[in-house]
């Protein structure tokens, strides 16, 4: 055994078991809780501001901005110093923005804010998928399907609940002080089971290669398509389609509720049909979804187009990381900051683009060229191994 996998082994053998698993799945769920959270406040982010689409993608590129640079960082902080400090750290940042996206009409405060919330949310990401693989190869046998379902189940509650306090009458200022909260409460509970280390190996940045990279790109696309969910569906229901702005969080909620069904089985449905088939067949049900979404008029039939992009979809990024978790082109700690941030630059990004090309052309435009991206996902995919 090399001083590497002696070292990766001496920090692995420090997990108990059960409670750092406990405690990666409501890190999760406070992810997902917290970006669903983000989402039915978008429309009234641009109600209050009056700015046009093209002006919202400015302010979703400032929250894409700090989210890739924490990205790297937090996997070289969490390497240092442990995943422990670096998610308490940046849920307090998450928290502490939210109840400003759902009060302020200042683009300047909007735009400062976005920026330190997409960095926590990024480092959040980044560092909670660092956890999740070394618990999951600690444990010795699959969990990534499971615990990115608490993501899911996070940004159903997320959505969802929003909406319930807005539709009761409250504001959105209240809603995200809900959020924020429970947020706190809830890692305040775990954090005493959150890993005080890192990947093991050496630490640095580098470019991905091989099979890394094939992922890389696959997962970029596929957290594009949910970042556009996210950013975007309350807007375009408002905007194209009429939807009066407290119950437009419900296009989003009915993708994170499919992804949530979708992964509670996807350890069954991986061994069933195999990853590679999960990454084909769900990119082409993911690209026909919100084809769907975007085409039918009727309420209903957009929520179904939702739904059946977020089953699609549910399935395939942990696939991925697992992936990840097991390849050995690059060492751990190097693929997973390298392919977290890439990958999630997808959800973080592509929205911004989105709002460039709405502003061109129209979001229906955007939608579609995004469900294009999906088929060619799935033809990618079959190059799996």
């Amino acid at each position: 055994m090399d001083h590497r996998s002696a070292s990766r082994s001496g920090s692995e053998s420090l997990i108990r078991g059960r409670p750092e698993q406990i405690a990666t799945r409501v890190v999760f769920f406070v992810l997902g809780f917290c970006m669903g959270g983000w989402a039915p406040l978008i429309p009234f982010v641009k109600e209050r501001t009056g700015i046009p689409d093209g002006s919202v993608g400015l302010l979703l590129l400032l929250l894409g901005l700090g989210s890739i640079i924490a990205m790297p960082l937090s996997g070289r902080f969490a390497h240092r110093f442990g995943c422990r400090s670096i998610l308490l750290l940046s849920c307090l940042s998450v928290c502490g923005s939210l109840p400003f996206l759902g009060y302020s009409g200042s683009l300047a405060v909007i735009g400062l804010t976005l920026f330190f919330f997409g960095a926590g949310i990024g480092a959040m990401d980044s560092t909670i998928n660092i956890m999740a693989v070394i618990v999951e190869r600690a444990g010795g046998r699959p969990m990534m399907s499971g615990f990115h379902g608490m993501f899911s189940v996070g940004g159903i509650f997320g959505a969802g609940g929003p909406v319930a306090i807005m539709a009761a009458g409250y504001t959105p200022f209240t809603a995200a002080v809900v959020v924020s909260f429970g947020s706190l409460a809830a890692m305040a509970l775990v954090s005493a089971n959150l890993l005080r280390f890192g990947a093991g190996g050496s630490f640095r940045y580098a470019l991905p290669k091989g099979p890394v990279l094939l992922i890389s790109v696959l997962c970029f696309v596929l957290f594009l398509a949910e970042g556009v969910v996210l950013d975007w569906s309350g807007i375009f229901l408002t905007t194209l389609r009429g939807i009066r702005a407290d119950y437009a969080g419900l296009g989003y909620a009915s993708f994170a509720a499919a992804m949530t069904f979708g992964r509670l089985i996807g350890d069954w449905l991986v061994r069933k049909i195999g990853p590679r088939k999960i990454v084909v067949v769900g990119s082409i049900g993911a690209a026909s979804g919100l084809f769907v979404a975007t085409v039918i008029p009727q309420f209903a039939g957009i929520l179904a187009g939702y739904f059946l992009a977020g089953f699609g979809c549910a399935n395939i990024v942990p696939v991925l990381f697992s992936a990840i978790g097991r390849q050995n082109i690059m060492p751990a700690s190097v693929a997973i900051p390298t392919i977290t941030t890439i990958g999630y630059s997808g959800i973080l990004l592509g929205p911004a683009l989105v709002g460039f090309v709405a502003h061109a052309a129209d979001l229906s435009a955007a939608f579609l060229g995004i469900s294009g991206l999906l088929v060619l996902a799935a033809i990618a995919g079959t190059r799996l191994r």
